[in-house]
């Protein structure tokens, strides 16, 4: 049995707070949601990494924590695939004797629907228009606060989460996280078709309190797309106690992000080993904090920050309308339905691997550079880190997977001509995002280790600097380039014994970038080995919300 001990400050996590989820087509969502399961939209408002998209919350009347279903619609993006590593199903918890109400209405609405008992209660599972599975489980559970323009009949209306599902490689590691860390308890397990489920229970006496984890060794993880479950939110009950998990979640290394705004509960961000990326989100503001419970969802709600800009983005945004409450947002015309987007190559003749926000829909990006002996899928992991849904990410693939062979030391004659083949990748893939309409100012240039030479290298030499740089252990390959840095910011990090980055190459690299003008941020931190931690993600991050914040 995993002991659980309470850190200070805290009590024992609750249960579900939200869910959110990447979908493709916002007005099919918005009517899915609102028409055939009768959840209210309670907020329309902006990815706040990028608020050229929308943020839509359905729930029930108020939107209480454990009845939020959150959804970014990237219109024409591609369809995800389910795997280890994430959240693959959500679950509403529906009244007991209303399973063949349920069983015709979805016939009616011509969806798809497989039947089944978990742990001893009907449950039937079906997929919204994206693919997210969606399931209703049959009980006697606790009511939330109806909304009364529901088009479900009163006596048949969902009531809130009961359970999201996860697959992962190993429950252990979930076990580790939920009953040792957050103060879930073990229900159980029984048999899956996918393998063994095992449900954790949450402390709270309200709706949304479980967690089940499916055991799938050996399978595939998940890739991110319109249908994937982004992530799950947890709830605590105010900022002292979610600043206290976060300090506990830093110390059993879950390496969780700062504190984030989001206007109606303030967040934190971590994953657990299996990949699986949760939130803790706090219940206070709520929804009713920036408009009456009678206007909830019926407009387009900014935080004041994003209020200067409210003409531009109005225009950007797809136009929708609001079937419940005959309201219509948005301007932009979307047209006939958007084609998916297609895997990309980057048009550069290298093999390029990409994530994030669809390029034909991103207005920034980040390229992401691997080390020697490193992989494009390896480094392209980091995406699920930094959790900014405004950037497409590309990381191209070395041949061998070395850019060039020896030290970034080396007389550079003894380095070519792959240097300059790594160089002119580097400069493909810029060429494609500036073809694209992503210039270089809007691009975050990274790399580790052997990658973050040859990103340090190529800044320092193109004449389109990047918005910014990003240096995870590297230093300039070359000290004799003459370009001016106006101003780019470039974080750097390094540990003081790092044996493939000596630290006075490193030091000299900072040194040298701020006399051409670089506003550099260069870190020597002590036990930090040939590695990434978590400082470094979040210096990184901070860059990257810089360069999307620049945008009009």
């Amino acid at each position: 049995m995993t002991p659980f001990s309470l850190a200070p400050g805290t009590s024992p996590v609750q249960g579900l707070h939200h869910v959110t989820v990447m979908a493709s087509d916002p007005q099919r969502n918005l009517d899915f949601y609102t028409q055939v399961l009768g959840q209210r939209l309670v907020k329309v408002t902006v990815n706040f990494d990028d608020p050229g998209t929308y943020h839509f919350y359905y729930g029930d009347h108020t939107g209480q924590p454990g009845t939020i279903m959150t959804h970014f619609p990237w219109p024409g993006a591609k369809r995800g695939e389910r795997g280890n590593g994430e959240v693959v199903a959500t679950a509403y918890s529906a009244p007991a004797d209303s399973l063949g109400y349920w069983q015709g209405r979805l016939a009616a609405h011509a969806l798809t629907v497989t039947g089944g008992t978990r742990f001893g209660q009907p449950v039937l599972t079906f997929e919204d228009p994206d693919g997210t599975w969606v399931e209703l489980v049959f009980e006697e559970g606790q009511a939330v606060q109806p909304w009364p323009a529901s088009p479900v009949d009163a006596a048949h209306e969902l009531r809130g989460f009961h359970s999201v599902t996860a697959w992962v490689r190993d429950t252990d590691a979930v076990r580790q996280l939920l009953v040792g860390q957050l103060g879930f308890t073990e229900v159980g397990s029984e048999p899956d078709v996918e393998g063994t489920r095992t449900r954790f229970r949450g402390s709270g006496d309200g709706v949304g309190l479980f967690v089940d984890a499916v055991e799938r060794p050996g399978q595939p993880r998940g890739h991110f797309g319109a249908g994937s479950i982004h992530h799950v939110a947890l709830r605590t009950r105010d900022d002292a106690e979610q600043e206290a998990y976060m300090t506990s979640l830093t110390g059993a290394g879950y390496r969780p992000t700062p504190v984030q705004d989001r206007q109606y509960f303030h967040s934190i961000y971590f994953r657990e080993p299996n990949g699986v990326l949760f939130e803790i989100a706090t219940d206070a503001p709520g929804f009713p904090n920036d408009e009456p419970v009678a206007e909830l969802g019926r407009h387009l709600k900014l935080p004041a920050w994003f209020e200067g800009q409210r003409a531009q983005i109005e225009a950007h945004v797809p136009r929708i309308v609001s079937r419940e409450y005959g309201v219509t947002i948005g301007q932009r015309d979307l047209g006939a339905a958007a084609p998916e987007a297609t895997p990309e190559d980057g048009g550069t003749g290298v093999q390029v691997f990409t994530a994030g926000r669809p390029l034909d829909d991103a207005r920034v990006a980040m390229v992401l550079l691997h080390g020697r002996g490193g992989t494009a899928r390896d480094i392209l992991s980091l995406e699920r880190d930094f959790n900014l849904s405004a950037f497409t990410y590309l990381a191209p693939q070395a041949e061998g997977n070395t850019w060039y062979p020896l030290s970034f030391l080396a007389p550079v004659e003894q380095n070519q001509p792959h240097l300059d083949r790594a160089l002119g990748t580097v400069e493909a893939v810029m060429g494609e995002l500036a073809a694209r309409g992503i210039p270089a100012e809007r691009v975050v240039l990274g790399g580790f280790s052997q990658g973050a030479c040859l990103a340090l290298e190529y800044a320092s030499r193109t004449e389109r600097k990047p918005g910014a740089v990003v240096a995870f252990s590297g230093g300039l390959i070359t000290l004799d380039q003459g370009s001016t840095f106006p101003g780019t910011p470039v974080f750097m990090g390094v540990d003081p014994r790092d044996g493939h980055i000596p630290l006075a190459r490193f030091e000299e690299t900072a040194a040298h970038l701020r006399a051409r003008g670089a506003s550099v941020d260069a870190r020597v931190i002590p036990g930090l080995g040939h590695t990434i931690n978590a400082d470094e993600l979040n210096a990184a991050r901070a860059l990257m919300q810089q360069v999307a914040g620049a945008l009009d």
